[in-house]
């Protein structure tokens, strides 16, 4: 099977990749989207079967986006390419291969109204801006003013510029250190907020609901569907992101204990998200019944603005919040850009600025819609996209392939039930996920 490794760029440390991987599963999934599920399905009850889940998918689909980059040591395209090269069908291959590498663009360029969206707010929480409404109706207001068509222009623009700056200084100058310096400090503010929120008169009614498990909640089948489903986006196994950060992998670094790390940390955050949120609501007496953008730029800014020293807490939780989101979006654009360089044989800087241009062009004419576009993506291209890959790397590569692939840089060999499961298992949720998202209208 060939492999793409001529001049093929690398992370230079294994935390440096590891922190990478956080930076594209941490994102606006774990702060918009899981407190509310929490507080929504039970608290603890909710907390069960999400870790399962992370387990499970960390396991399977984690490492294998992982092995599947690095065998190939290249993109989607490449690397389904190669997985069909045995059969003859290699062009069949890297047409599919576009699906997750199209699904990444797009995400990324509906991520980039999001984050024009929080860099507006963020910077305003230096000038007084983002605390400036006095109720929720008028951040409503606010809000959907900012979010309508050609709302943000820009720093929609402002916030990709600086994504593509990052991405322009390549894998190692680039993507890691920009994950070695926003991955720490946005843990370190976010333990920030939760040591403040801790300390606020009615905050322990807050901890009580996250961690009490409601066997009646436990038992209901929505509460596992969507733990699955929060589980499942959070870790970005879409067949893209993951699989290329795999591809600038050295063969000395232990792929599942990279993954495990990631499984954990992106746990983590999600947590600390929640052991903000949730807490911050019951000090008001107010239940957390609407996730999504709503929560993050009308109802937190509300009560973040009657807190005491409610602007330091703004600048402080918006700042985390960008960091979170920058590292996602520099993730969701690498794909792409490194399938311009394959495919184009352009350098990195030509790439990146083909990839910008599409990004702002597009990016700024979804502004009124991109509710709609991000929901499409999720529902439809992310699980396909997950699922093609785990076909190509579990069902068409041999099998001894795969297990060479995984136990690279391992001094023992990984568990022998990794492969069954992953075939058996991963595979089928990645349609199974697909299928429910349709039925329900999106579970992640």
């Amino acid at each position: 099977m060939s492999t793409n490794q001529h001049n093929r760029e690398s992370f230079g440390s294994r935390w440096g990749f590891i922190l990478a991987c956080i930076g594209s599963a941490v994102g606006m999934g774990n702060i918009w989207m899981f407190p509310t599920r929490v507080s929504l399905y039970g608290g603890g009850s909710f907390l069960i079967p999400y870790i399962f889940f992370v387990a499970l998918i960390g396991f399977t689909g984690v490492i294998a986006e992982m092995s599947f980059g690095r065998a190939t040591r290249s993109g989607p395209v490449d690397a389904f390419g190669c997985a069909c090269e045995a059969n003859g069908k290699r062009k069949l291959g890297e047409a599919l291969g576009m699906i997750p590498v199209l699904g990444s663009l797009a995400m990324a360029i509906g991520y980039t109204v999001v984050m024009g969206w929080i860099f507006k707010y963020a910077i305003g929480t230096l000038t007084g801006s983002t605390l400036a409404p006095n109720n929720v109706e008028e951040y409503g207001n606010a809000f959907g003013s900012m979010a309508s068509a050609f709302g943000n222009n820009g720093w929609q623009i402002g916030a990709l510029i600086i994504c593509m700056l990052i991405l322009m200084l390549g894998v190692g100058g680039g993507i890691e250190r920009a994950g070695k310096i926003m991955m720490p400090l946005f843990f370190c503010l976010f333990v920030i907020l939760a040591v403040y929120v801790a300390f606020q008169p009615g905050a322990i009614n807050g901890y009580r609901y996250i961690f009490r498990v409601d066997p009646e909640m436990l038992a209901s089948p929505s509460t596992w569907i969507f733990a699955l489903g929060q589980a499942f986006f959070s870790l970005s196994v879409a067949g893209n992101g993951t699989l290329i950060y795999g591809s600038y992998l050295s063969d000395k670094e232990n792929i599942p204990a990279s993954a495990a790390k990631v499984a954990l940390f992106d746990t983590i955050a999600a947590v600390l998200a929640a052991l903000v949120i949730i807490p911050a609501m019951a000090t008001t007496g107010a239940q957390l019944n609407q996730g999504g953008p709503g929560l993050l730029f009308i109802f937190l800014p509300n009560l973040i603005r009657s807190m005491p020293g409610g602007r330091i807490i703004a600048i402080i939780f918006f700042a985390a919040v960008f960091l979170a989101g920058m590292t996602s979006l520099i993730n969701l654009y690498e794909a792409p850009i490194a399938t311009v360089q394959e495919k184009l044989h352009l350098s990195r800087v030509p790439a990146c600025g083909v990839i910008a241009v599409i990004g702002i062009i597009v990016s700024l004419l979804i502004q009124g819609i991109v509710s709609t576009w991000m929901d499409i993506l999720s529902i439809y291209i992310c699980p396909l996209g997950a699922g093609l890959a785990g076909i190509m790397f579990f069902w068409v590569c041999k099998k001894s392939y795969v297990e060479e692939q995984v136990n690279k840089g391992r001094e023992r060999k990984f568990t022998k039930y990794f492969i069954p499961v992953c075939k058996y298992i991963y595979v089928p949720i990645c349609f199974i996920v697909l299928i429910l998202g349709i039925a329900l209208g999106g579970i992640g």
